[in-house]
This record gives structure tokens, C-alpha cells and sequence, in this order.
């Protein structure tokens, strides 16, 4: 009976790997991305551009944030939100010559990244505003390249996943894998085709016609949303405008992640949002996941046979094609796909840690806010 499920469960995982393989939007391929080509000693002129900046606790990254994109060009209005911190990040930001706004509390309901945009947008007078996570580093010509892809295509918003940190085991064992998994539930073939439904943004870099924004009532129209930027990626291309995401070596992240804790929270802040609080969604995802990282690469050790053979070496070269891509791109050795089925268990154990906090009454918890679930309300 157990073997008999198995198997049920190793074809199923062999057919969703082949299947991501084979889609016509190509999930796991790297097309969508955007380099510097601009030489980095070139001072363009960027008067068009408003930067908004909301930074809670944000002091030991604020100045190299700051400092990058100064670097940027010439012209550009720099806005930090400092959401009244704890720490000496509003002293930071003054020290790089920025302007640097008190925020005040968030009004009920909303969260506190959007409340913080929401001040700073009050005082953008400019075409484009860019939305910068404090925490992102942006190589010299990246946002003149946006600015002119966004010109020259048409887009009213375009955004960068940032590359995260890969420096210690931790960082180098998930975080590929977590862009993986976000293309994998955000198609950016889909996102960026504008007879799609899907949408999707990364809010580390995000550039975005400041009409566009107020079109659809600014930061208001999603001021309770925690998966903000998809949220507002959502909310523009309803209006029949263009949207844009891609990878990119040119925005780092340089807060880092010390060990699997930080990780942890990061991911269960958000996992059981993106599956819309379901419970049928949830089971579909974990069968799914037990499916693909478990049963089909594994069977043969439970049942060795020479056709279970063939079917968990036809999950493992199916993983090896869909994975490869992100390794390469990020540089990372092949021999991290022999990793996957732990990795995948790590990111299944987030989701059902981010289900038990919201059945718990705890939508989600960040930068010591907490945000309730409606199950207590």
C-alpha cells in the first residue's frame, strides 16, 4: 500500500518536473533580465526620477544604499521615510545629505512599508519615482537602463529582482533556490506578457510612472498588503498598462542572512499569503512538493528496481535541466542540484510554519510589527 503511494507519488513529481520543463512560458529558463550597459564613470542626468526609501532599523545599510544611488547620475530627488526606527538610521541617511522624512505611525490596516511610501509619495513632483528597498545596493548606469528600457518599451513599471546574498553555506544552500521558486510561482515569461493575467514585481527595485501610480490610487489601493509589490504590479496592469520583471546583477542585497533562522522568518512572513490562506492550496502544494523533491528522486531507494531506476533518474535530470539555469546565472556549482530535496523540504517546513502562525491569529510579523490574521479579527 505505502509503495503503491509512492510510486503514485514519485510519477506525479517526474511529470511536474518534465512539465516545467516543457510549458511554453519556460518558468525555469533566465531570458527576462536586465544588466548595466551604460560605462559606470557616466553622470547621466536623472531630474526625472523621485528615489523613495523606507527604512525602519535600517542604519547599518542605509549610507551604502544612499551612497549607490547618488552614484547613479546627477539631478535626482532622494526620499528616505525614516519609519520611526529604533536605531540611527535617520542620522545615517542626514549624513549623506538626503532629505530625510518622519514618518508617523501606521493608520490601522495598513502595513508599515506601504504607510511609509504613502507619506513619501506626497511629495513627488516627478515623472518616474523609483521604490528602493534600504537594503539594496544599485551598480552605477542601472537606473539609466530602466529608465530608458521603460521609455522605449512602453513599460509604466519596471522591477528588479535583486541578487541576494550568497556568502555563507546558508545564504548559498537557499537563496537560489528561492528566486527558483519565485519564478516558478510568478512566470516572468507570463508577468511581462500583456495578455496574461499574472503579474508580478520584485519591491526591492521597482520603477513606476508616478501617473500610473496615482492612476490607481497610489499606495492606498493595497495599503493592507504584505506581498506589496506583486500587489501593485497587479493593480497597474489591471489598468491595461505594461509591466516588467527581470533578474539582474546590477541591485544587490547586502543585508545578509547569519543562519537558517533569518531565512526562516523572511520566507514564513509571506509563504501562506502566497497561497491565498487555503487550505486546499496548501495540501496541493505539500503533495506537490513531497512529489517532486521526494518520492521521484528517492523512490529507488525504497524500491530498487531497474524500472524505479528509470523513473528517479528521470526526476533527477529533470531537475538538473530546470535548476541549472539559476546556478549558472548566480555562478553557483551544479552539485547544489544534489541538494534539492533538502532544500525543498526547508521551504515546505516555512510554508507550514507561515499556515500554524496564521491559524495562530498572526498574519505576520515583521520589523517588530505584527500584523493579525483575519481568523482574529
Amino acid at each position: 500500500m505505502i509503495t503503491e503511494l509512492v510510486l503514485y507519488l514519485s510519477i506525479l513529481g517526474v511529470l511536474c518536473w518534465w512539465a516545467l520543463i516543457l510549458l511554453p512560458w519556460h518558468p525555469c529558463r533566465i531570458r527576462e533580465k536586465l544588466e548595466v550597459g551604460i560605462p559606470e564613470n557616466t553622470k547621466a542626468l536623472l531630474s526625472d526620477i523621485t528615489v523613495l526609501i523606507p527604512a525602519r532599523n535600517e542604519g547599518p545599510y542605509i549610507r551604502h544604499t544612499i551612497n549607490s544611488v547618488k552614484a547613479q547620475g546627477k539631478g535626482s530627488c532622494i526620499i528616505v521615510i525614516d519609519d520611526q526606527s529604533q536605531d540611527n538610521t535617520a542620522q545615517q541617511a542626514k549624513l549623506c545629505g538626503v532629505r530625510v522624512i518622519s514618518g508617523i505611525a501606521p493608520l490601522p490596516g495598513w502595513s508599515g512599508k506601504l504607510w511609509a511610501l504613502q507619506q513619501g509619495l506626497q511629495e513627488v513632483r516627478t515623472p518616474y519615482t523609483l521604490l528602493l528597498d534600504a537594503d539594496i545596493i544599485l551598480t552605477p548606469g542601472i537606473i539609466c537602463e530602466i529608465r530608458q528600457k521603460a521609455e522605449v518599451e512602453n513599460f509604466a513599471l519596471i522591477s528588479l529582482m535583486a541578487e541576494p546574498p550568497m556568502k555563507n553555506f546558508v545564504e548559498r544552500l537557499l537563496m537560489p533556490a528561492f528566486i527558483f521558486f519565485f519564478k516558478l510561482l510568478y512566470p516572468f515569461g507570463l508577468a511581462n506578457k500583456p495578455t496574461s493575467r499574472v503579474a508580478a514585481a520584485a519591491g526591492g527595485c521597482v520603477l513606476v510612472e508616478t501617473q500610473a501610480l496615482r492612476t490607481i490610487g497610489a499606495f492606498d489601493s493595497l495599503h493592507d498588503a504584505l506581498i506589496d509589490d506583486c500587489t501593485l504590479a497587479t493593480h497597474i496592469k489591471r489598468t491595461g498598462l505594461r509591466t516588467w520583471i527581470g533578474l539582474s546583477h546590477a541591485a544587490r542585497s547586502h543585508r545578509g542572512y547569519h543562519d537558517l533562522r533569518q531565512i526562516w522568518e523572511m520566507v514564513a512572513r509571506t509563504a501562506y499569503t502566497q497561497l491565498k490562506y487555503s487550505v486546499v492550496l496548501l495540501v496541493a502544494c505539500t503533495l506537490i512538493m513531497v512529489s517532486m523533491f521526494w518520492a521521484a528522486p528517492l523512490f529507488f531507494l525504497l524500491q530498487p528496481s531497474p524500472e524505479i531506476f528509470w523513473v528517479s533518474l528521470s526526476a533527477w535530470i529533470a531537475m538538473f535541466i530546470s535548476y541549472m539555469p539559476t546556478l549558472i546565472y548566480y555562478k553557483r556549482s551544479p552539485l547544489w542540484i544534489f541538494a534539492l530535496p533538502i532544500i525543498g523540504t526547508l521551504y515546505l517546513a516555512m510554508t507550514w510554519a507561515s499556515a500554524l502562525r496564521y491559524w495562530g491569529g498572526e498574519r505576520a510579523c515583521w520589523k517588530d510589527r505584527h500584523y493579525e490574521s483575519k481568523t482574529n479579527n
